[in-house]
């Protein structure tokens, strides 16, 4: 199976077809921000042309145009201007992880980012993909082309998620690499000190930019399955501890909120969108759920 095929299912994309793109996205805010509601009044400012769309004013039809080539085209102006979207992915060991899942979190990371750039492209939005570890590894330049999402995911299945992250420096590089006003959205588990990621996500916002964090976690590192003595080893420093998980479960599980209440009170602050999703979840319907979510508050 083709990477675009394994990760990019049809009935994932049936699920978010329901969504009725062009109305949710755009008409009741999704991206906001960035993207400006036709319906608020164009800018004097003529951009090009577009194929005339059903629900377009007709007063916007260039008759010109249509006497020379008998279709309708409408004078597209500089307040429908696309956005330019990152798809930012953690390519730390710590990805890599699973428990019982059919998915690392690294391929469910995948499979969310191939959903939203499929909806971007078809929207005709820009879409690129950055990739790190301790630094930047990848950065493919966005791009609106039908060809994108199959570059973007084949790309994203040869890479193998190994080795140590450094989450808030490569976030400060990702800030500086992306211009002012794109959609930035990240795919990580943040497994690291969360105030030097808050400040750098804090960084990325205050450039402009709209922020989606997905804080991709194993089903195993939400519930906490483990009974008895058991060996838990780190992926990215390979150390090894053995613990009475009865014993520290309560405890773990406390932490974990604590850690992900933090991250979402402080994203929130910001104006950052937080969505805490696990590998147990299916993935079409954390995605849909979030959009509608979304869609409604906007």
């Amino acid at each position: 199976m083709g990477s675009q095929e394994k990760y990019l299912r049809p009935d994932v994309i049936r699920q978010v077809q329901r969504l009725d793109l062009r109305a949710r996205f755009i008409v009741e805010g999704f991206l906001s921000g960035l993207h400006r509601s036709p319906f608020q009044g164009f800018s004097s400012e003529f951009s090009e042309h577009r194929k005339y769309e059903p629900g377009d004013d007709i007063q916007y039809i260039d008759w010109n145009v249509f006497a020379r080539t008998d279709r309708y085209y409408v004078k597209k102006f500089e307040a429908e201007t696309n956005l330019t979207g990152y798809l930012v992915m953690d390519l730390s060991a710590s990805m890599n992880y699973t428990f019982q899942e059919d998915l690392t979190k690294f391929e469910y990371g995948i499979c969310l980012a191939a959903a939203l750039a499929h909806l971007m492209i078809k929207q005709s939005d820009s879409v690129g993909l950055v990739t790190f570890d301790e630094k930047l590894r990848l950065s493919m330049p966005p791009s609106s082309r039908r060809g994108q999402l199959g570059k973007i995911l084949a790309t994203l299945s040869r890479l193998q998620p190994t080795g140590p992250t450094n989450v808030a420096g490569s976030l400060h590089q990702v800030a500086s690499l992306v211009p002012h006003k794109s959609l930035v959205l990240l795919f990580s588990d943040l497994l690291a000190e969360p105030e030097p990621i808050i400040d750098a996500l804090h960084r990325l916002r205050h450039r402009g930019n709209d922020v989606i964090v997905f804080h991709i976690l194993d089903a195993a590192e939400v519930g906490f399955p483990f009974r008895g003595m058991t060996d838990f080893r780190d992926n990215e420093s390979d150390q090894r501890v053995v613990v009475d998980a009865d014993g520290v479960r309560a405890d773990y599980l406390a932490a974990l909120t604590e850690f992900r209440d933090h991250l979402a009170t402080e994203s929130a602050e910001a104006g950052i969108d937080f969505v805490p999703v696990d590998t147990g979840m299916p993935f079409d319907r954390a995605l849909v759920e979030y959009l509608q979510k979304r869609t409604r508050r906007g």
